[in-house]
């Protein structure tokens, strides 16, 4: 399966895994916790696509990547989990802001989420939309949304403020069927939890998140599978999007401890998205309220949001002009993936521009 739903790393691994690690890790990880703090700021994002900060705030930046203003704008919001949004504008020929600008999407934003840091530690849900509040404000609306697996969610939370709304690899209704993250999450204890946010004061670490995460298969196929190159690797254009991924995914982003337990409470443990009990700035989101446009895309072989827990949303929104696709790939090949991007997004973006 592909292992590398960010948010995945805890529901992933059986309670006793996480028991031994963190016996056995204990006093390694409290220092690469105290040393990731204490390094210079992390490396710059190797963005493919030229674009420019419109916006910054302590939960966001919101990147520009427009060559026209006259079109409908198109917000493209990124997973706020484990690593950053350069999965969105990977490398040339595995950049889907790369193919939305070719397929005519050409006033194009991204909501690229910061990493937590002690300032922003309490951060909460309702924090992070009202920064995606603020960010679509500075663009205008209306606005047409595109959410991305974690990002997903939380466009559709935020949807009746959108235009048209496309949720991709995005888990909606949890129960309705099994993922990479449902099986073990019943026999996770809340004390690691709350163990490794008191490593992390109050933060997920992304350095302990990933030194924990168990990788299934082998590093390579994972990697081809993601990026959809065939073996063997010959050509430049092919090794050098190799090196990049690689070191997008040695990156990570640490989470506020709230947020985080909120989503996996809300989200995960008790499925409030899909039963219309979700509380968001001050309200309870009944998604039979909806009423925008939806396009569901959702990849075949994705274990960590499979297509029926993504199309979920199809049955659950009040709607009326609804279109599912369903790519014959796993989750990060739906948004860097070099055949998905060619054969998919063309149709998504004639869609949005409607």
């Amino acid at each position: 399966m592909n292992a590398w739903d960010i948010w995945a790393w805890p529901w992933a691994a059986t309670i006793d895994m996480w028991r031994r690690s963190l016996q056995l890790a204990g006093a390694e990880l409290e220092t690469a916790a105290v040393e990731s703090h204490a390094r210079s700021p992390p490396e710059a994002l190797e963005w493919t696509t030229p674009n420019r900060v419109a916006l910054e705030l302590s939960a966001l930046r919101l990147r520009d990547f427009s060559t026209a203003s006259d079109r409908n704008p198109v917000v493209v919001v990124a997973p706020f989990a484990l690593h950053d949004a350069q999965l969105a504008d990977l490398a040339p020929g595995h950049s889907l802001l790369e193919a939305l600008l070719r397929d005519g999407c050409a006033h194009l934003h991204l909501v690229e989420w910061k990493s937590a840091t002690s300032a922003t530690r309490l951060h909460t849900i309702d924090t992070q939309l009202a920064s995606l509040n603020v960010a679509i404000d500075d663009i205008g609306r209306p606005v047409d949304m595109i959410g991305l697996c974690q990002g997903g969610w939380l466009s559709l939370v935020y949807a009746a403020q959108v235009r048209r709304l496309v949720l991709v690899g995005a888990p909606i209704d949890i129960k309705v069927g099994p993922s990479a993250l449902t099986t073990p999450m019943s026999s996770l204890s809340d004390v690691v939890i709350d163990e490794l946010i008191r490593r992390g004061d109050g933060l997920l670490l992304g350095r302990d998140m990933t030194a924990l995460w168990p990788r299934e298969y082998d590093e390579e196929l994972r990697i081809r599978d993601s990026l959809q190159l065939s073996a063997p690797l010959t050509t430049d254009a092919a090794g050098k999007a190799v090196e990049i991924f690689a070191r997008w995914d040695r990156r990570s982003l640490d989470l506020p401890a709230p947020y985080y337990c909120q989503v996996f409470d809300w989200l995960y443990r008790e499925n409030r998205l899909a039963t219309g009990t979700f509380p968001a700035l001050g309200r309870t989101i009944d998604l039979r309220d909806l009423r925008c446009p939806l396009f569901l895309l959702a990849g075949a072989q994705d274990a960590i949001a499979p297509p029926a827990q993504a199309f979920a949303a199809a049955r659950l929104v009040g709607a009326s002009e609804i279109e599912t696709t369903l790519a014959p790939c796993g989750h990060l090949a739906l948004f860097m993936g070099r055949l998905t991007l060619g054969t998919e997004w063309p149709r998504v973006a004639q869609w949005l521009q409607k």
